[in-house]
């Protein structure tokens, strides 16, 4: 009988452990996750939320008291807007010529780097540090090379043909801004890639080069199928990021004569600032980035529903 007692003894204070270990685990959790539940539902629900009913009404940015709810006719008047239709064709043209650019040469530095010799890391930092520039120095910096009369590109091409003046941001601005985003984001780029090398087991190199298979053999039938998970990754950040860019050919192409960007860059998202902070219609800015909004998850959508044909896992078809 004591030792039936003892036992449900032991047995009710293990409980009891248990019990208090999973209650501090989950004061723990919730003390942890709060800040940033909080901050999600501030600083990304609320605006979200705010920035939708704006686009619902006629809102300047000064009035308040003038206010009118006009529905759907934001969204409507994008459809007749003609700067938006040519900022959407910019910048499906920008996507077009950054994104596959950008990950094509982030997965060769990255393959470059993949190297076990002495002082790859030095070279690793040095690949990276134009990510972390800061962006007034970044367009600064290429502009000085890029600038039509007195670049040190054009300058460079005059001892070979005098009098050279390529238009790198006037005329060709589209595919001088991409050069531009595309040097910036290479080193993020490349050390994600990179993990996703040094993440491929040795052994399966080893089998395909015993079996016969040359360099590019291996990469086309090892490295890359293995690689793909990153790819999709890298792939619907940078299409994201590609529908978002705004700050670099702002910037870059915007001068003290003409405030505006040059067409060739006139992006979407510059299209949304002039709305919003140059004529002070934020109802129809607001429109106009529910719009964005919509047509990046609908892309992204289509991304995920295809991976299942191109993304290789190890736990089979996704």
């Amino acid at each position: 009988m004591r030792a039936a007692t003892a036992c449900l003894g032991t047995e009710a204070g293990r409980k009891v452990k248990i019990t208090s270990r999973a209650r501090r685990r989950r004061r723990a959790f919730y003390t942890f996750v709060t800040p940033w539940l909080v901050g999600f539902i501030l600083l990304t629900t609320l605006p979200l939320i705010a920035g939708l009913l704006t686009s619902l009404t006629n809102y300047d940015g000064l009035n308040l008291f003038n206010v009118d709810f006009v529905g759907m006719r934001n969204y409507a008047s994008v459809l007749k807007d003609p700067n938006a239709r040519h900022g959407v064709n910019r910048t499906l043209m920008w996507s077009l010529l950054n994104l596959p650019l950008w990950m094509i040469c982030s997965l060769l530095l990255a393959i470059l780097v993949n190297r076990k010799v002495k002082g790859i890391g030095v070279f690793r930092t040095l690949l990276y540090i134009p990510s972390v520039i800061p962006g007034v120095a970044l367009v600064w910096t290429w502009k000085i090379i890029l600038e039509q009369n007195f670049g040190l590109l054009n300058g460079f091409l005059s001892l070979f043909r005098p009098g050279t003046g390529i238009g790198w941001l006037t005329k060709y601005a589209l595919g001088g801004v991409t050069a531009i985003a595309v040097w910036n984001g290479l080193g993020a780029g490349m050390i994600i890639f990179l993990a996703g090398l040094q993440g491929i087991p040795d052994e399966l190199v080893e089998a395909a080069r015993i079996d016969g298979a040359n360099n590019f053999q291996v990469f086309w039938n090892v490295t890359l199928p293995m690689m793909t998970p990153v790819l999709f990754y890298q792939l619907v950040l940078g299409l994201i990021g590609a529908f978002q860019q705004f700050v670099i050919p702002l910037l870059v192409t915007t001068t003290a004569q003409q405030g505006i960007p040059v067409r060739g860059a006139y992006l979407y998202m510059i299209h949304v600032y002039q709305q919003i902070f140059a004529t002070g219609r934020f109802g129809y800015g607001m429109a106009l980035l529910w719009l964005l909004i919509i047509v990046i998850v609908l892309l992204t959508g289509v991304v995920f529903a295809t991976q299942r044909y191109w993304v290789y896992t190890e736990i089979g078809e996704v």
